[in-house]
């Protein structure tokens, strides 16, 4: 496994990384304890040293597994947690005293003194904008609670704004085959002034694992149902904001027209984005331990070549972009 530097926060972090939305039980199948164990061990036995959670994911308890699984295997790994969508925090209820019960409550669940890294939780413009809560997280890190902060956003726009704070560790953002438009300016401006980056949605909720048809369905209770044009919050934090009947069309050109010999969609697309040196972790999720493991593989995978990202590009230019709802 290889490791880039997460930001300005003294630590490198393993390229591949996991999201841990699913364990807290949200959406999809419930995760057992035993079967989450499993995942995370999978993960961490084969490089991965970088879980990102978050105190809404299962209501705390995905925060809550990862908490017991470190504390009873001893394993070495960077926690990201965010805040600022729990409780009744979201729209309007941000206050410093809500984001230090916040601290409190994850640094309890996840059984450490100190956060590695605490990312404010796709928080309005209108709050980034205000910056208060910015201030407050300086004040929390200088008292030792948090170590490093940083934001997920949906938008470049919400990215730029955070770029202009002092002490900005990290940005997640969507950033996929699909989803292009940070290249421009979001990425290159985080790289210049230190701030790591995080992709979320690599595979574009599965479509670029190539696996789905028009006739795939999801359980009641999965995201990729309720959510697939945006019914439940952001739209592109499904299927990356593309309709799913045209994603599955445009991962089976990808698949017929620029997947090399030798990788599988899953490969491409991660080592698509590992290609980006501003990148410093990406964080598929994994519903079993042999996804987990399987993820992990590619950052033994070269760099693609210039044509390749030139004619991805290219695509996403004349295919993709006009397609995509949603915040960008």
């Amino acid at each position: 496994m290889n490791h880039r530097k997460l930001g300005n926060s003294g630590f490198e972090v393993s390229e591949i990384g996991l999201g841990c939305w699913q364990l807290g039980g949200d959406w999809g199948d419930a995760k057992s304890k035993d079967a989450a164990y499993a995942i995370l061990n999978a993960a961490s036995q084969n490089g991965v040293t970088f879980f990102d959670t978050a105190d809404v994911y299962g209501g705390g308890h995905s925060e809550t597994l990862i908490g017991a699984f470190l504390k009873e295997t001893g394993h070495s790994i960077h926690v990201a947690t965010k805040f600022g969508r729990f409780g009744d925090v979201y729209p309007n209820g941000y206050t410093e005293a809500a984001l230090r019960k916040a601290v409190d409550a994850s640094r309890s669940r996840l059984q450490v003194e100190s956060l590695d890294l605490l990312q404010l939780h796709c928080i309005p413009l209108q709050e980034l904008r205000k910056g208060a809560v910015f201030d407050w997280l300086r004040k929390i890190k200088a008292e030792g609670l948090i170590r490093n902060f940083g934001a997920s956003v949906e938008s470049v726009a919400e990215g730029l704004i955070c770029l202009e704070q002092d002490g900005l560790t990290s940005l997640q953002v969507i950033f996929n085959i699909f989803r292009q438009k940070l290249v421009n300016e979001l990425l290159p401006q985080a790289k210049e002034k230190g701030v790591g980056i995080i992709v979320r949605l690599p595979l574009a909720s599965g479509l670029l694992t190539g696996k789905f048809t028009q006739s795939t369905s999801f359980q009641n209770n999965d995201h990729r149902n309720y959510n697939k044009d945006g019914q439940a919050f952001n739209v592109g934090e499904t299927f990356a904001g593309v309709p799913f009947d045209q994603g599955v069309d445009l991962a089976e050109k990808i698949k017929r027209d620029f997947l090399p010999a030798g990788l599988t969609m899953t490969q491409l697309a991660l080592r698509w984005i590992l290609n980006h040196e501003a990148v410093s972790t990406i964080i598929p999720g994994a519903s079993s331990p042999e996804q987990a493991i399987a993820n992990t593989k590619v950052s033994d995978i070269g760099p693609l070549s210039g044509e390749l990202l030139d004619s991805l590009r290219k695509f996403y230019d004349n295919e993709v972009k006009d397609k995509i709802r949603g915040p960008y």
